[in-house]
């Protein structure tokens, strides 16, 4: 027989929040043991299911979270850098699978999810979709094999809503570069040309970042060379690919040891 896991939604009334709380709600294998959003959300003391305008899913969306994560297994979070860092310290506490989608973390915000790891078994991933995971094993693989004369630029598009630039996927298919070639994202990416900026850095990583309408994701990675371009392309068309990606991952994750680890893991890639 299989085990149910019980599954926690964090910012529940969010595009992913609302789209996470349907998929486990069908999910044969999962449990919707809490729905968890902000204080002061319209939300908090309804059922969820009302307030995402069906019918009553019999659960009530709360504030606290504490409560939710310690009838749970597992909790889903695709909110802000903020709010799960302070998930993730409750994760530790009750030992949860945490299964993160949030993207804009700073280096700051990621020692501290590294420190929750030590007790929590994190799974985080700029982006949770197969095609996308596959198109950065071939990014790394593709500027492993192209020498530094082919320029590497990451072009991504999204809606009009959203708020941070590039996109958590763009980054992470710039480190998949980063890595095949053997240098430091860091010191070597460019952003935001505008302007007399002079000639591209050599060895440089671009990004550049658009905007509008209700573009769900759409990522290109281009490598120029002398008289050829080489161009690797992910677009998603629905955003619940990447719910039932993050449910993989938190099916995935029971019984796993406390520690780090993304969707390549996840996928076995």
């Amino acid at each position: 027989m299989t085990n149910i896991i019980a599954t926690t939604i964090v910012g529940a009334s969010g595009r992913m929040g609302q789209m996470l709380v349907k998929a486990v709600a069908d999910h044969p294998e999962m449990d919707l043991a809490g729905v968890v959003d902000r204080p002061g959300c319209d939300w908090i003391g309804r059922d969820v299911g009302v307030a995402m305008g069906g019918p009553e899913l019999g659960l009530t969306v709360e504030e606290d979270p504490l409560p939710a994560f310690a009838r749970s297994q597992a909790v889903i979070d695709f909110t802000t850098p903020e709010a799960t860092v302070a998930h993730a310290a409750l994760a530790a506490q009750a030992r949860l699978v945490h299964v993160i989608g949030t993207t804009g973390l700073s280096d700051t915000d990621l020692e501290k999810l590294s420190a929750a790891a030590r007790h929590a078994t994190i799974i985080r991933a700029g982006n949770m979709s197969l095609g996308v995971n596959l198109l950065t094993m071939l990014t790394r693989k593709v500027a492993e094999a192209l020498g530094p004369e082919f320029d590497i630029e990451i072009v991504e598009s999204h809606h009009r809503h959203k708020v941070d630039a590039p996109s958590g996927t763009a980054l992470m298919l710039g480190e998949a570069a980063a890595d095949g070639r053997g240098i430091s994202l860091a010191e070597n990416s460019e952003r935001g040309r505008d302007g007399i900026t002079g000639a591209r850095a050599p060895g440089a990583i671009g990004f550049a970042a658009l905007r509008g309408g209700d573009i769900v994701g759409e990522h290109d990675v281009i490598f120029a060379g002398a008289g050829e371009r080489i161009k690797l392309s992910h677009i998603a068309t629905d955003r619940m690919l990447f719910a039932r990606g993050a449910l993989r991952a938190a099916i995935w994750g029971q019984n796993r040891k406390p520690g780090e680890y993304d969707m390549m893991d996840v996928l076995g890639l």
